[in-house]
């Protein structure tokens, strides 16, 4: 596998985002597998396709892709807002494809984000373009990168290094437990699962979460039951194995190689 951009792609393109998107494109068409059910490529849908970039012909999962040089950062940047909104509380919002590349062009790191670790909090919206402005008015979006639980980043390539196709999709399988439609409780569910990730140690107590009781209810305002809704919570995330009951109000993380186990 190479992970080198082919550059004669883009000799035609003035605009550097074009000549990236050209080659990164077909970076990903040639070189990368379906992270969902691993077959062995994605193919490269029409240019211009809304949202869409990429389709598995095998499980017929739609992937979105998002390039940026050097480091990922905190946000990537996004389509317009009420489009993405709309996108993320509909059954198809794209799969996503983050690729980091060098200055040279080289591929570093690949990650992938399924759909359903979307809510409205990752999407941040961009003040309006000013009058002035080519498309004067137009309001835009950035991904909150940081804002997505870890359990949703699958690394594909880390330093270069391609990941054990078995072991990506069995993270996905995994990870797939916590597909939820009702935008509600997913946004419930990942609020608890990212208080859980920011707890320094492994083991932690009910109490340990219960900290968190001011954040989540100015997330969930119309919520009066606060506590309670974190304790069923963590029921879910029990039996869906990503963490486990010790007794006593006391918990513990599911490690990433268990779940590969």
């Amino acid at each position: 596998m190479s992970l080198s951009f082919d550059i004669e792609l883009a000799t035609h393109y003035k605009s550097n985002s074009q000549r990236v998107r050209v080659m990164s494109e077909q970076w990903v068409a040639d070189n990368v597998y379906c992270p969902c059910c691993g077959n062995s490529h994605l193919r490269k849908l029409k240019n211009n396709t809304p949202v869409s970039d990429f389709v598995c012909e095998k499980c017929q999962k739609i992937f979105e892709l998002k390039s940026k040089c050097q480091h990922i950062g905190t946000k990537i940047a996004g389509s317009a807002y009420s489009k993405m909104i709309e996108r993320i509380t509909s059954a198809t919002n794209p799969e996503l494809l983050v690729l980091q590349y060098s200055k040279d062009y080289n591929v570093q790191n690949l990650v992938f984000v399924p759909s359903f670790f979307f809510t409205p909090d990752v999407i941040e919206r961009r003040p309006p373009l000013s009058k002035t402005a080519r498309r004067a008015g137009w309001i835009g979006s950035n991904i909150l990168y940081k804002n997505i639980p870890q359990q949703g980043k699958i690394s594909l390539i880390t330093d270069g290094l391609m990941a054990n196709i078995d072991n990506t999709t069995k993270a996905y399988n995994h990870i797939k437990k916590l597909h939820v439609s009702n935008i509600d409780s997913r946004s419930w569910i990942l609020d608890v699962l990212n208080c859980i990730n920011s707890l320094r140690t492994d083991d932690f107590y009910l109490s340990d979460v219960y900290q968190y009781t001011n954040y989540l209810s100015q997330k969930h305002p119309q919520n009066l039951h606060i506590e309670a809704k974190v304790r069923q919570q963590l029921q879910v995330l029990r039996d869906k194995r990503f963490i486990v009951f010790l007794g006593n109000g006391r918990y513990r993380k599911v490690s990433h190689s268990l779940i590969l186990s």
